[in-house]
């Protein structure tokens, strides 16, 4: 702001002159991701809290997070409607998030039948200003991994980005698939 010239300051312009012809600009992905699953848990008010408090007083960076909600009672030992609650975080940060979680259950914050870790996964994520404004870029995602035979473990979305995570030895594969799919210039 001290130079005054015509170039300094802040150009304000219509959010058309600025967005990129691309609807997805790029291709991100993460290889130190793990995916954590607790199943049967009670399906009732509270109960993310519980888990995903405990998570941040730990110290866990929670990224994506699916829930699998059931509609009927488990069976006769557990009353009431459950789910699975499945969520992914660093490689690094998976003995803390265990630590956490297994410390909750056995102070009685929490109720699980099984925690099952997997850290053969990675994140892949496609992202682009211009997905808030078209269609079909997931289902042009997902065509591209499923003609490679990669399997989608967990998807999450937002309005610019989407991210899945898959085994980690089809990392590079999925990367390349993705950058075909939507033409992106090589890495």
């Amino acid at each position: 702001f001290e130079d005054t010239d015509e170039n300094s300051g802040t150009l304000v312009c219509g959010e058309e002159e600025i967005m990129e012809s691309k609807v997805v600009s790029g291709v991100a992905y993460s290889r130190d991701e793990a995916k954590i699953t607790l199943f049967t848990i009670e399906d009732r008010p509270g109960v993310a809290s519980a888990i995903f408090g405990t998570l941040s007083e730990a110290g866990v960076n929670v990224d994506m997070i699916v829930q699998n909600i059931s509609e009927k009672d488990y069976d006769a030992a557990h009353p009431g409607a459950v789910t699975d609650m499945t969520f992914s975080c660093p490689t690094n940060q998976v003995p803390r998030a265990q630590k956490a979680i297994e410390e909750a259950k056995a102070a009685g914050k929490i109720q699980y039948d099984e925690l099952i870790i997997d850290t053969d996964v990675a994140k892949v994520s496609v992202v682009g200003i211009g997905m808030r404004s078209h269609a079909g870029v997931a289902a042009k995602m997902f065509a591209a991994l499923s003609a490679e035979n990669i399997n989608i473990k967990v998807i999450a979305t937002s309005e610019i980005k989407i991210s899945v995570l898959i085994d980690r030895k089809y990392l590079e594969l999925a990367v390349q698939a993705l950058h075909d799919a939507f033409e992106l210039e090589k890495a």
